[in-house]
């Protein structure tokens, strides 16, 4: 029996003193993309943080890849929201991109041809090769979506974390988002990906996890994706699950 790529067993979250995350038991395959949904502040953001070790007051054990994530660092890549980003950092498009291939450095180790080729493949993959000059902070927030993307593609990890990838895209940069995680998961790769256009959810991914600050259920889309338990994660939130496409009546 494989390891599973991500398993999570009794988590639980707290931010000063307020309970984020309750008792979250969680195994994600490999080779899948997963949507994690729910509504504001039920977690979702912190599931991912907590995955790679980025939040210290938590209990529960997590593995990535069969060990703590610490010792498979370079095998996980993180894209964070737009908010979260610094864009007025001077680094040009083709600075970010080479970022994903530190993990795989040693201290003080230089880049090598192997890795500027992979960093090339990475801005072709994208459409972003003709921006590869240009300072982060000059982009649309399409393209700068894009090369965060890139970047991640050019670490080559097998798990990929990514935080509302399509908020603030346009429609072509959305679908070329789409099109490449297909890809990666058709590889192999493991995607996580915080989302929230329920519409698109049938379309974008094969497994869902719901979220409110506990666990409503995880599994494949046609299973989880269902009126009864999008009601149960989202409560008397109607707006949103009226965008579901008709599924809620």
């Amino acid at each position: 029996m494989s390891v599973p790529a991500i398993s999570i067993s009794d988590l639980s979250v707290a931010y000063d003193r307020k309970r984020v995350l309750s008792n979250i038991f969680l195994e994600i395959g490999e080779g899948h993309r997963y949507g994690i949904l729910g509504p504001n502040g039920s977690g979702k953001s912190t599931l991912l943080k907590a995955i790679l070790g980025l939040i210290e007051d938590y209990t529960g054990t997590i593995q990535v890849l069969g060990q703590e994530v610490q010792q498979v660092r370079r095998r996980v890549v993180y894209v964070p929201q737009r908010s979260e980003i610094d864009f007025t950092f001077p680094a040009t498009v083709r600075d970010v991109v080479l970022m994903g291939r530190y993990p795989h450095k040693k201290v003080f180790q230089r880049l090598s041809k192997e890795d500027h080729r992979l960093a090339d493949e990475a801005l072709a993959e994208l459409g972003i090769a003709n921006l590869q000059h240009r300072q982060i902070g000059e982009l649309s927030g399409g393209q700068q979506q894009r090369t965060f993307l890139a970047r991640a593609l050019a670490q080559q990890a097998e798990v990929l974390l990514l935080d509302e990838p399509f908020v603030g895209v346009d429609i072509p940069t959305e679908e070329k988002i789409i099109a490449v995680l297909r890809k990666l998961s058709a590889a192999g790769k493991t995607l996580l990906v915080v989302h929230h256009d329920l519409q698109a959810v049938p379309d974008y991914f094969d497994h869902v996890v719901l979220l409110n600050q506990r666990l409503i259920a995880y599994g494949e889309t046609a299973e989880v994706f269902t009126p009864e338990l999008l009601r149960q994660a989202f409560g008397g939130q109607l707006a949103l699950l009226q965008q579901a496409g008709g599924l809620v009546k």
